[in-house]
C-alpha cells in the first residue's frame, strides 16, 4: 500500500473542517436554543445541591468537633479499700507468781465494759483461801472504833484521850515483840484522830490496843464489837481476835480484804489518814508510813502488814490517769509475799501492766497506697491516705473500718476521694483519702474518636 506523497492534503479532514465551519455560521434554531438554557439551568441547579452538600457536610464536621472537644468526660472510676489493721496485743496482767491477789478496776466502762462501771472488773490470782492479815488488822480497828466515836469531818478532832500509866507500859510490851511501838507517855493528851493516825501510819502497835481499850473499856468488849461490825458488813472469813494484827488468828480472805479496803476507803477519815506520809505530834514526834509505797504508780493509801516471810500483805487504792478523760479507780489486795521488797516489785508490776493495757494501735501512715483512680482514656493515679492515723483503746478491743467515697470535681493531685473511719470501743478516728498525682486529661483523638462516652 502506498502512501501519499509528502506535502499532500488529506481529502477527508478537509470536508469536516468545512462542515463543522458550515454548522456554526448556521443560524440557531429556537429549539436549539432553549434547549442550551435548560441545560445551564440544570448545570446550575446540580452546583448549587454539590455546593450545599459539602458545606453543610463541612459545618456539621466543624459543630461535631467543637462538641466533642468540650463535653464532659464520663468520672473516673475509684477502687479502694480500708487497709487492714493488725490486731491488736491482748492486755496480759502481771499477776503474782506466789500468794494471792485481787485487784478491781472501775472507771474506763467505754473501754473495759460493764463490769468496769458496777463493782469493778477483777483480776484474781492465787487461792483464796484464810491467810493471816497482820498489821491490816489496824484497818478494823479503827473503822470499829469510828462507829462507836464518828467524827463530824475531816478537821474534827474528836475527843481528847489521857494515856495512864497502864498505856504506858504497852510501849515495852509492844517492843518486846518487835511490834512498831511510839511514844506514850504517861499523863500525855492526845486528840481521838490524832491517836488512830499514830495507829494506822507508823502502824504503832501499842496505840491499837489502848485506843481500843479507851473505845470499849475491855478489849474483851472491843473483840464483841468487831466481829459485830464484820458480821453486819458479811465479812464472815474474817476473823479478828485482838486489835492489832500480831496475833497470826487473824485471818482474812482476798475477797473479804477487797470489801473492807472499799469500806476504808469510803470513809473520809481513814481514807486521809491512810493517804497521810507522815505525822507529827508533840509527845510522839515525827511518824512515818510504813506504805512506802505511796505516791507510786497512783498509789494513794491504804494499809501495809506483815508477820515475817511469806506473811507480806498490803491493801491498797491508787487512781490511774489513762488518759484524759478516763480515769481507773483501782483497789487491791496482795497477800503471801515472800518479802517488802518482792511485795512491792508485784503490786507496781501489776499496776504498770493495767496501764499497759491501753495503747494507741497504728492505723494508717500518710501516703499509704490503699487504691487507683482509672479513666476510660486509659490516665490513672495511685489514691493514697493523707495523713498518720492511730486509736487508742483496751486491749484487743475490735477495730472496724469504714470507707466513705465523696464526689470528685476533678481528678487531681491532692483532691479527696473519700475518708476512712476506723471505730474501736468509744474512739473514733477519721483521715482522709486523696490522689497522688495528676490524672492526664483524654487526648483531642480520644474525644474525636469516642463520642458515646462522651458526656
Amino acid at each position: 500500500m502506498s502512501t501519499p506523497p509528502s506535502g499532500t492534503a488529506h481529502p477527508g479532514r478537509a470536508d469536516d473542517l468545512d462542515d463543522l465551519s458550515e454548522w456554526m455560521s448556521r443560524p440557531a434554531s429556537p429549539e436549539s436554543d432553549a434547549e442550551m438554557r435548560r441545560a445551564r439551568a440544570i448545570g446550575r441547579a446540580v452546583a448549587r445541591i454539590f455546593w450545599s452538600v459539602v458545606l453543610s457536610a463541612l459545618a456539621a464536621g466543624t459543630g461535631y468537633t467543637i462538641w466533642a472537644l468540650s463535653a464532659p468526660v464520663p468520672e473516673p472510676t475509684i477502687e479502694a479499700v480500708a487497709p487492714a489493721v493488725d490486731p491488736a496485743t491482748p492486755a496480759e496482767f502481771a499477776v503474782p507468781t506466789e500468794g494471792s491477789s485481787i485487784l478491781s478496776l472501775r472507771g474506763g466502762s467505754e473501754f473495759l465494759g460493764p463490769d468496769a462501771a458496777g463493782e469493778g472488773m477483777l483480776v484474781e490470782s492465787g487461792s483464796g483461801e484464810q491467810r493471816p492479815m497482820a498489821s491490816i488488822t489496824k484497818l478494823i480497828t479503827a473503822l470499829v472504833i469510828l462507829e462507836a466515836y464518828p467524827l463530824e469531818g475531816l478537821d474534827d478532832p474528836g475527843p481528847t484521850l489521857t494515856f495512864s500509866e497502864t498505856d504506858h507500859d504497852l510501849y515495852d510490851a509492844y517492843y518486846v515483840q518487835g511490834a512498831t511501838v511510839a511514844a506514850m507517855p504517861a499523863g500525855s493528851q492526845m486528840t481521838l484522830r490524832g491517836a488512830l493516825a499514830t495507829m494506822l501510819i507508823p502502824s504503832a502497835s501499842n496505840y491499837a490496843e489502848a485506843v481500843s481499850t479507851w473505845a470499849f473499856g475491855s478489849q474483851w468488849a472491843f473483840r464483841d464489837a468487831a466481829r459485830a461490825w464484820l458480821e453486819a458488813r458479811g465479812l464472815a472469813d474474817t476473823v479478828l481476835v485482838e486489835p492489832t494484827g500480831l496475833d497470826p488468828r487473824n485471818v482474812s480472805t482476798p475477797s473479804d480484804l477487797m470489801a473492807l479496803a472499799r469500806i476504808a476507803a469510803e470513809h473520809p477519815v481513814i481514807a486521809r489518814i491512810s493517804a497521810t506520809p507522815a505525822v507529827s505530834f508533840p509527845g510522839t514526834g515525827t511518824v512515818y508510813t510504813t506504805n512506802t509505797l505511796l505516791g507510786q504508780n497512783g498509789i494513794t493509801g491504804l494499809k501495809t502488814g506483815n508477820l515475817g516471810p511469806g506473811t507480806f500483805g498490803l491493801v491498797y487504792t491508787a487512781t490511774l490517769e489513762i488518759a484524759p478523760d478516763v480515769t481507773l479507780d483501782v483497789t487491791g489486795v496482795r497477800l503471801g509475799a515472800q518479802t517488802r521488797d518482792s511485795l512491792h516489785t508485784d503490786v507496781l508490776r501489776l499496776l504498770d501492766s493495767v496501764e499497759a493495757g491501753f495503747h494507741s494501735v497504728p492505723l494508717a501512715q500518710e501516703g499509704q497506697r490503699v487504691g487507683t483512680v482509672s479513666t476510660p482514656w486509659g490516665a490513672t493515679a495511685e489514691v493514697v491516705i493523707a495523713e498518720d492515723a492511730e486509736v487508742f483503746t483496751w486491749s484487743d478491743t475490735p477495730i472496724d473500718a469504714r470507707m466513705e467515697s465523696v464526689p470528685l470535681d476533678a481528678p487531681r493531685d491532692g483532691a479527696t476521694v473519700g475518708v476512712i473511719t476506723w471505730t474501736a470501743g468509744p474512739e473514733t478516728v477519721s483521715a482522709s483519702v486523696v490522689v497522688r498525682g495528676d490524672v492526664e486529661p483524654p487526648s483531642a483523638w480520644w474525644r474525636l474518636t469516642h463520642p458515646a462516652e462522651l458526656g
